[in-house]
């Protein structure tokens, strides 16, 4: 228990030192500021760009339901034991979050789902963090913290059943879900 305290300590101070620091840069001719965080930040938001939203262009309510659009796509995968999110579902979670700022309305729950293997609580905390991590880059990229819901099922609701890597694979994931 002191060691997770501890550790919780250290995260939040580099969250906010991450915080204080910024990059800018331009994205699709628009300018964008980034505050990547170091990869021992261990969030799973290394390298997220913020100010995406408005690079991502919008969305309105018709897009939820095209399958030729980037909300199309409402699961995040993560690899074993990990909250990190890669460079390609952040840009999923670019256009989500360009969806949400565009619709100030709309309300998202993030899912956080793992495989089997660990304890209960271990699991349902891992959900959480991955939940969390998704979370934070649709804040960094202007969605407020109300149109957003974080639940964590741990490997209560597993997408394949079995016991094999195939199976813990898409079991290990956020589902990102609007409520209709």
């Amino acid at each position: 228990m002191k060691r997770s305290m501890s550790s919780w300590l250290v995260l939040v101070l580099v969250v906010v030192m991450a915080g204080c620091s910024s990059r800018g840069g331009t994205k699709g001719g628009v300018e964008v500021e980034d505050h990547s965080m170091g990869a021992d930040a261990g969030t799973g938001t290394e390298g997220a760009v913020t100010s995406g939203a408005a690079a991502a262009g919008t969305y309105d309510m018709a897009a939820l339901d095209d399958p030729n659009s980037p909300l199309a796509r409402r699961v995040i995968y993560f690899d074993y034991d990990s909250a990190e999110i890669s460079p390609a579902d952040q840009d999923t979670l670019i256009a989500h979050a360009g969806f949400l700022v565009a619709n100030p309305g709309a309300k998202v729950t993030l899912e956080g789902n793992t495989d089997e293997r660990g304890s209960r609580e271990y699991n349902i905390a891992l959900g959480e963090r991955r939940a969390e991590s998704v979370k934070h880059i649709l804040e960094l990229n202007g969605v407020p913290s109300g149109q957003i819901t974080v639940v964590s099922y741990g490997e209560e609701k597993p997408a394949a059943e079995g016991h094999s890597e195939a199976a813990w694979r898409l079991n290990r994931r956020v589902e990102i879900v609007y409520p209709q």
